[in-house]
């Protein structure tokens, strides 16, 4: 399973913001934006201006940061979008909404996509009854998203359910108390609550 495997921390100080990359630890001092501010290398103080092209990566890097896939998989995320009806760049970002290790994270289980992806690789969940180990699993709507048995109260999901660090979607309803997750409807563009502009995104595949 292909993964970015170098330090997260950079990919936010290369954005120039707060990607939430790391749970816990970007809610604290120790996050790399609150030390070094400006982007990773020797270079990273005098890079010049951003062309059009460069301020249109930069979108899709952001995003592909932000729900932790690699250039293939965003690609093909994107023709799949180009293909449904209705806006591109907003059918792109449901499309991401709707990856289990995400909805892992936005449900409360995990303080981070990362964290929702590793709980989805090591099979502590299951959709409608079926154990799922695929971060990239789509859920739909009526699914129903749970903690398998032996994995309810680990203390990590009880940390991260007590934390409350995000407000859990409209799109979304969870049982705490069962450690269970409901998928009530398709997520609207106003729901997707993520500093990228996906206008910038469909631009820059469109060339």
């Amino acid at each position: 399973m292909a993964r970015y495997r170098d330090a997260k921390c950079r990919l936010c100080r290369r954005e120039g913001m707060k990607l939430f990359l790391k749970g816990a630890r970007c809610f604290t001092d120790k996050c790399a934006i609150e030390r070094r501010n400006y982007p990773p290398g020797q270079h990273g103080l005098n890079r010049g201006k951003l062309t059009a092209f460069g301020v249109q990566l930069r979108e899709k890097q952001k995003a592909k940061r932000i729900y932790g896939v690699l250039e293939g998989q965003f690609r093909k995320y994107f023709h799949w979008a180009e293909r449904e009806r209705g806006v591109t760049g907003e059918n792109l970002l449901k499309l991401l909404e709707l990856r289990l290790d995400n909805v892992v994270h936005r449900l409360g289980f995990a303080a981070s996509r990362r964290e929702g992806r590793q709980m989805v690789a090591h099979g502590h969940l299951a959709v409608n009854g079926r154990k799922v180990s695929v971060p990239s699993f789509l859920v739909k709507v009526g699914d129903v998203v749970q903690l398998r048995p032996n994995s309810k109260h680990a203390p990590r999901v009880d940390d991260n359910l007590n934390a409350g660090r995000g407000q859990i979607p409209q799109w979304l309803e969870v049982d705490p108390n069962e450690r269970k997750g409901f998928v009530r409807s398709l997520p609207l563009r106003e729901d997707i609550q993520i500093p990228v502009s996906e206008q910038l995104i469909v631009e820059l595949y469109s060339k």
